[in-house]
């Protein structure tokens, strides 16, 4: 299956996303390019070590990340739409409480 077919049926896609932190020093990428597509009825499991980034992956994906944790790059879609630039208020009708 070719890469545009999964695009077109997925439901979540989270294209070449990164998820940093601003320190003192300098900024510190602690999710770097993870891409993946879910398809409506699907499920995905994320497994890896202990502060391999997962939860943070999780946080980005539905708008949670506490600051200084921000977006640094790549793309949120839900059915189609980018929301990972959408305001909190509208973030929440998707998400929910």
């Amino acid at each position: 299956m070719s890469e545009a077919t999964v695009s077109e049926r997925a439901l979540q896609q989270v294209e070449d996303l990164r998820v940093a932190f601003a320190t003192r020093r300098r900024t510190v990428v602690a999710v770097y390019g993870i891409s993946f597509a879910i398809g409506e009825g699907e499920a995905l499991g994320v497994v890896g070590e202990s502060g391999a980034g997962k939860s943070l992956t999780g946080a980005a994906i539905i708008g949670l990340l506490e600051p200084p944790g921000h977006i640094a790059g790549g793309r949120i879609l839900f059915d189609g739409k980018r929301i990972d630039n959408l305001p909190p208020a509208a973030l929440r009708r998707i998400r929910g409480k």
